[in-house]
């Protein structure tokens, strides 16, 4: 049986380690971690969300 292709990750933001979103990613064509600007409700604005273990 092959691996998933695509794997359900959680977005952390990097200043108050709120973890925000939940998305998909392709592992196959994207085997290193995320990193996106999103808005973030706690902080009140954009910051850098990263992908959590």
């Amino acid at each position: 049986m092959a691996a998933p292709k695509r794997k359900i990750i959680t977005l952390e933001c990097t200043e108050c380690k709120n973890r925000n979103y939940s998305t998909e990613k392709n592992t196959t064509s994207n085997p290193e971690r995320i990193e996106t600007k999103k808005y973030c409700k706690k902080c009140n604005k954009r910051t850098t969300h990263k992908e959590t273990k």
